[in-house]
């Protein structure tokens, strides 16, 4: 008699229990209830199951808790009714309201915030070198002064996407009188210095690779937006990138670069990039510095909005002020509405487009106003000329015969150290001759 073979099982998922608060007289970009609404999303794409959920408006924060004390034991309570494995706050917990909060839950309740959620996220999707280098640096600069005795040996830590950051070795031999928690420090520490110097080797060969790319005058566009807006798709549309898709958040978090045909024969390098989310962790944005500076250094950049989603405006202000964060919001931008085939009132997207200046609406997955995408992008790049005033030193002579080739000379001012040049130059070129720009004395 043959045996039946058992079918593989599956671990149950962790069971999530959130906490939003809103503090008086902080600015938020989402209310209370859309930010709790997105954090479920968060844990959705993590991998977790959640159970329920609670929240409350404080005029600040607990110095202890971070939530008053009654509102402590009712989370309790409900964590035990629920089942809840993890406690998760949409807030960013300093390292006392972790210890005391899971002191008041149990060692059997874990406490995690935002950041450490979507640093978790990050360290899932990351599958190439420098993802993972990036993620590992900010889930240790995150941890280091949340260490506590409650942390487990650095050797048993998980993390990195299955890289490296679960892999962080043994951490030796303690010294005279070293308790493991300043060992565990002290390994950090060690392991931070060694992430950087890496990623900074990964720095310098992305510039050494756009410095190439500068050289063959093709003009890069990035992609920006929220995550989940449809960056991946529009890229995949526009080329067949084959870049992964998923209605997730932070289903992509490398970039990806593709050439494309413009309409008048103009050849463009578009790039994919890491979405944007509103509380982007500053360990994230620190990290992911080589990556981001694939933003900081097109010529134009592509903002996606999913003109679908309720909270659109307040995603696309969110973005606007990440590239505010990441000094990259000198550059010339589109706006491109997507989604418009899910839009149910057309009226939605007449007030969007009352706001925002230079956009266009498209439908990537149903490849709908690309077209007139692309034409935008061209005006913005070869037939636009805009007016600047610029003082360029005599060493840097490339960009002087850059200007006489490519834009119009209406003045020209040789001085000692340099030739101060006026008259008006193609959209692609703004971002190259900003580090010259000098005050027009006509305006």
């Amino acid at each position: 008699m043959s045996k039946k073979i058992a079918e593989p099982t599956t671990l149950p998922k962790q069971r999530a229990f959130l906490v939003g608060v809103e503090i008086h007289g902080q600015e938020a970009l989402l209310s209370l209830e859309d930010s709790l609404e997105e954090l479920s999303r968060l844990a959705d794409t993590a991998g977790l199951e959640v159970v329920g959920e609670t929240s409350q408006r404080l005029e600040h924060p607990h110095p202890e808790t971070y939530v008053g004390s009654g509102k402590v034991e009712e989370i309790k309570a409900l964590v035990e009714e629920t089942l809840a494995d993890v406690v998760i706050f949409d807030n960013e917990l300093s390292p006392r309201h972790l210890r005391e909060l899971e002191e008041r839950f149990g060692n059997h309740v874990q406490v995690i915030d935002r950041t450490t959620l979507i640093l978790d996220i990050f360290a899932q999707h990351a599958s190439t070198r420098e993802g993972i280098l990036q993620v590992e640096l900010a889930q240790y600069e995150y941890r280091l002064p949340r260490l506590t005795r409650a942390w487990t040996h650095l050797a048993r830590q998980t993390g990195g996407g299955g890289g490296r950051a679960g892999r962080a070795g043994g951490v030796g031999l303690r010294g005279p009188g070293e308790t493991q928690l300043e060992v565990d420090r002290r390994e950090i520490r060690r392991r931070i210095a060694v992430l950087k110097a890496e990623l900074e080797k990964v720095r310098a060969h992305r510039m050494r690779y756009r410095a190439q790319r500068r050289r063959s005058e093709i003009p890069v566009i990035s992609l920006v937006g929220y995550t989940n807006a449809g960056k991946s798709t529009l890229l995949n549309s526009l080329s067949n990138a084959g870049v992964y898709v998923a209605n997730q958040l932070f289903a992509t978090l490398d970039p990806v670069t593709r050439r494309v045909e413009l309409p008048q024969g103009h050849r463009v390098l578009f790039t994919d990039t890491v979405g944007f989310i509103q509380k982007l962790p500053t360990q994230l944005v620190a990290a992911f510095r080589a990556t981001l500076e694939e933003i900081t250094e097109a010529d134009l950049l592509i903002h996606v909005v999913d003109s679908s989603h309720p909270n659109a405006l307040a995603q696309w202000r969110a973005v606007q002020q990440t590239l505010i964060e990441i000094n990259a919001d000198h550059i010339p931008v589109i706006t491109a509405f997507n989604k418009i085939d899910l839009l149910t009132d057309a009226d939605e997207l007449g007030s969007l487009l009352e706001e925002i200046p230079n956009a266009v609406t498209i439908s990537a997955q149903k490849r709908i106003g690309l077209s007139n995408l692309l034409a935008m992008v061209e005006e913005r790049l070869f037939e636009v000329l805009l007016p600047v005033r610029v003082h360029i030193p005599y060493q840097q002579g490339r960009f002087i015969s850059l200007f006489h080739e490519q834009g119009q000379v209406e003045q020209v001012e040789h001085g000692r150290g340099g030739v101060t040049i006026q008259g008006q130059i193609p959209g692609r070129l703004l971002t190259r001759f900003r580090p010259f720009f000098t005050h027009n004395k006509k305006q």
